[in-house]
């Protein structure tokens, strides 16, 4: 089970690479095994092109200690453990600096939803969490991350399995999913809506999008009566 997990987000590490939402080392995936009770992440600043599936570490969903791997685990474990924990539903996570995303984060605004490409994967804004304080990022700084993040979810009373995905201010987007590839197609697309958006808000900054059509959007792919796809 741990061999397959580590192979799925090996691959799901590439395919930040294959989409353009990662240069150099710039971003990692973890899947998780909640029957072993640990997770499998990228190691920290190792070059993708080098990579292979047995240099992902598995640490410890309780600890966060290294259980198996010659590497350090990526930096940013912390902060996927913390959401891990808060949210049982998610087995996959990714991190990205994305330019467009980005964006947003460094500004500290929301990605809205302003078109029916947001509406087809994210049902509402996609947040962006408050800024960490100056203790927080001195005492904890990954580990307070996650907990700002969790904080954001809960405040705003957010399922997470329908906005699969956060904005951290001044940092940069996290995304998730039913596993580590699932966690990396909600990357990309929020990548993609947040370049729209742009764009959009450029052309007319008073832009917006009824409610209705946020619904249909959403609904026709994941509702109760979804009918987009083959089935």
């Amino acid at each position: 089970m741990v061999e397959q997990l580590k192979k799925e987000v090996f691959e799901a590490n590439l395919e930040l690479i294959r989409r353009g939402v990662v240069v150099y080392t710039w971003g990692n995936v973890s899947g998780i095994d909640r029957n072993n009770g640990v997770m499998v992440i990228k190691p920290s600043g190792i070059d993708y092109a080098k990579m292979r599936p047995e240099d992902m570490v598995i640490v410890s969903l309780e600890t966060g200690e290294t259980i198996e791997g010659k590497w350090k685990p990526s930096s940013d474990t912390k902060t996927h453990l913390e959401i891990y924990k808060a949210f049982p539903q998610i087995k996959g996570i990714a991190h990205t600096h994305s330019v467009n995303a980005v964006a947003f984060a460094q500004a500290g605004l929301d990605i809205p939803a302003l078109g029916t490409t947001h509406a087809d994967y994210f049902y509402g804004s996609i947040p962006c969490t408050r800024e960490l304080t100056q203790k927080e990022v001195e005492d904890s700084y990954e580990e307070n991350t996650g907990k700002v993040i969790v904080e954001c979810i809960l405040k705003r009373k957010i399922d997470p399995q329908i906005i699969p995905g956060i904005i951290v201010k001044n940092h940069g987007p996290f995304s998730w999913g039913k596993d580590p590839a699932d966690s990396v197609y909600h990357a990309v697309v929020m990548d993609i809506v947040a370049e729209m958006n742009l764009k959009t808000l450029m052309l007319n900054p008073c832009a917006s999008m009824k409610s209705y059509i946020l619904d249909k959007h959403y609904m026709r792919k994941h509702g109760a009566n979804e009918y987009y796809g083959q089935g």
